[in-house]
């Protein structure tokens, strides 16, 4: 099953918001499989934003840190017809067109789950199903892909 990961995930791995959030998220990514865990290209941009403008990491460091992640697993990259679909999402369902990007970009990679804290559980829109994987119950999809 193929995943795709939001910036959330990559930001709290990082140990932006603690020391305690970024082990959890470090084994969770430690327990997807790489070959079918993908990054759209925006994710790494809002990282570096992130890295940079919240948390007043040095640009080069930022740098350093997505470059890595660019290397860690396949990057969905953001077409035009990935772009029109964002559109047609972030007018439909009211989400905000970076974020609709990156679901339209796991759609796109045939994803079925979208591992984020901060778009709406449970959510499915092109056979992909946002999934917060600190959620008390873990969905089944996410349970089933780590083996829980």
């Amino acid at each position: 099953m193929r995943i795709a990961l939001d910036t959330n995930i990559l930001v709290y791995a990082e140990g932006v918001n603690g020391a305690i959030l970024a082990g959890t998220t470090v084994e969770l990514i430690k327990k997807l499989p790489e070959s079918s865990t993908f990054l759209p290209v925006q994710v790494l941009g809002e990282l570096f934003r992130v890295l940079v403008g919240k948390s007043a990491f040095p640009p080069a460091e930022a740098r350093a840190i997505v470059l890595r992640w660019q290397d860690a697993f396949p990057l969905i990259e953001t077409s035009p017809s990935i772009l029109v679909a964002a559109l047609d999402v972030a007018t439909d369902h009211g989400l905000s067109i970076w974020d609709a990007i990156i679901l339209s970009a796991a759609a796109a990679a045939g994803c079925r789950l979208l591992l984020s804290e901060d778009m709406q559980e449970g959510f499915t829109w092109g056979g992909v199903t946002v999934v917060n994987p600190f959620a008390a119950k873990k969905h089944e999809l996410l349970a089933g892909v780590l083996g829980e």
